[in-house]
Parts: structure tokens; sequence; C-alpha cells
């Protein structure tokens, strides 16, 4: 992939990156609606096997992000593959069902145009070379992570542990001198929110986040390093605050239910993915960027 990347003039890359990103907001689509109830099918099998042991297993039809093929919500008529075209189908059909006219929500057609944005973006940015390709790897996670916990306030270790483990390899793979710093990265972002969490909980009897939070964060300490940690949870509480109020303001989200952590943390890794963790760095350190 990195040769046939490697060929292309700058231009060129950039157009097929955004159309692979096109692709991929398709899935994300798919993997965000899911994975949580594969999820949550799987620890209610497990549970059921732990507290039944001599009980049957319940028979359900094969669901995974392959089958059943996609259906609408409304009428429950498979959707044909010309009107699974991301972004165009939706464009054409003026965002509703072809059988039943129900409305189809613009966040497909969104998530399809915005990964498809900032893939080409990243490349444009970063060019054709084996640390871009990982990198995109975690953009895409942090989009699906962020519509994941925004939608459910989970944060699946079947996201968050490999781009944990991604960030480590490729460090030592690409820049073993940063490994140690990755690795740092990692310890200090999962016990800096772990201390946060029991704190709070100590203070209000209350838990004001998940582990999943605590994972998300050690994933971008392992990805930028140890310093990146302090700037990047600033930019998660300000983003935090900033579209948590929005959100309360234009009726998007009811006043007082608790807004995830996850799609701010995951903001904060996205800035630092597009500026560099050096340039974030040095707003809060001076000298250390």
């Amino acid at each position: 992939m990195n040769a046939a990347f490697g060929t292309l003039p700058a231009g060129a890359a950039v157009l097929l990156a955004g159309l692979v990103g096109l692709l991929v907001g398709s899935f994300i689509n798919v993997l965000v609606l899911r994975l949580p109830v594969m999820l949550e099918r799987a620890w209610a099998d497990e549970a059921r096997a732990l507290l039944q042991p001599d009980a049957e297993p319940p028979q359900r039809a094969r669901f995974d992000l392959l089958q059943p093929a996609s259906r609408c919500n409304g009428c429950g008529t498979p959707i044909r593959w010309w009107h699974n075209v991301p972004v165009l189908s939706w464009l054409w059909l003026r965002g509703r069902c072809a059988a039943c006219g129900v409305r189809i929500s613009p966040r497909y057609a969104l998530v399809e145009a915005g990964c498809a944005a900032a893939t080409a973006a990243l490349f444009a940015l970063h060019g054709a070379d084996p640390w871009t390709f990982g990198q995109t790897i975690l953009l895409w996670g942090l989009i699906a992570l962020a519509l994941i916990d925004y939608d459910t306030t989970l944060l699946p270790d079947d996201l968050t542990l490999p781009l944990l483990w991604l960030g480590l390899l490729l460090h030592a793979w690409l820049d073993p001198a940063f490994l140690p710093q990755a690795v740092l990265g990692a310890a200090f972002g999962y016990a800096s929110l772990w201390a946060v969490y029991k704190v709070f909980k100590l203070a209000t009897g209350k838990e004001g986040m998940g582990y999943g939070d605590f994972k998300l964060f050690a994933a971008l300490g392992a990805w930028f390093g140890a310093l990146a940690l302090l700037p990047m949870v600033l930019l998660s509480s300000i983003s935090g605050a900033l579209i948590g109020g929005a959100l309360q303001l234009g009726g998007l989200t009811e006043r007082g239910r608790p807004i995830p952590f996850g799609p701010f943390l995951a903001t904060a890794g996205l800035i630092t993915l597009y500026l560099g963790p050096q340039r974030v760095i040095g707003w809060v350190l001076p000298g250390h960027g």
C-alpha cells in the first residue's frame, strides 16, 4: 500500500487517500451502530453462562459487522448497493429511504465526508510514508471511538487497546529513541485519569468517568508521549466545555445529562495529530516544544 501511494504524484495520493477515507467512513457508520450491540450480546451470553451454566444458549440470527445486510430502520427493506454509495446516495435520495421515504440521518453522510476530508488532509500535511499510514489508523479509530462513546458511553477495549499497542509498536519500529517517552505516556495517561476518577469518587460518591477513558488517554500517551498528556487533557477540558455548552444551548442534549468525556479526549488527540505534539506541548510547556 505504501509503495502504491509512493509512486503517485502528491495530489493524486491525497485524492486516493480521500477516496479510501470515504469508504472507511461508511464502514465506521456500521461499526458505530453494530459493535456496541455485539459487545452487549457477548456480555449477556457470558453472564448467562456464569449464572445459568445448564441453560441452553439463545438461538438468534447472526449479527456482526458483515451480517445482516443493511436495512432501512423504518420499513426494514434491504438497502440496494446503489443506494449505499457514500455521500452520493444520501444526496441523490435527498436523505430519505427509497422504499418508504422515512428520513435518514445526515450524520451518515457527514461521517463519510468528514472521514474522507480528514484522511486527505493527513496525507496532504505529512505525505505518504509508514508513519502517516499508522496515523491514519489512529485517526479512524478516534472518529469511531468518539461516536460510539457519544451514543452509548462505551469506549470498547476492542478499539482502545489496539490503538495503544499500535502506537508503541510504531515507535519501536520507526522512532525507537522516542519509545521510552511513549511507554511513559501510556503509563501516566492511564494512571493520571485513574487518580482523578478515584479522587472524584471519594469526594462525591459518584463516578465521573469510566475505565475506557483511562485506556483511551493511555493510547494517546503511547502515540504522543508523556509531555503531551497535560496539553491534551487541557484541550479535552476546553473542548468539552465549549462543545457541551453549545449542545445544551442548541437543544441537542438535555440539560444535566452527563456528556461522555471520550469524544473530547478524541478531539484533543486529533488536534495533536494535525498540529503535531511538539507545537501542542509548546503551548503549555515553553521550551519543551
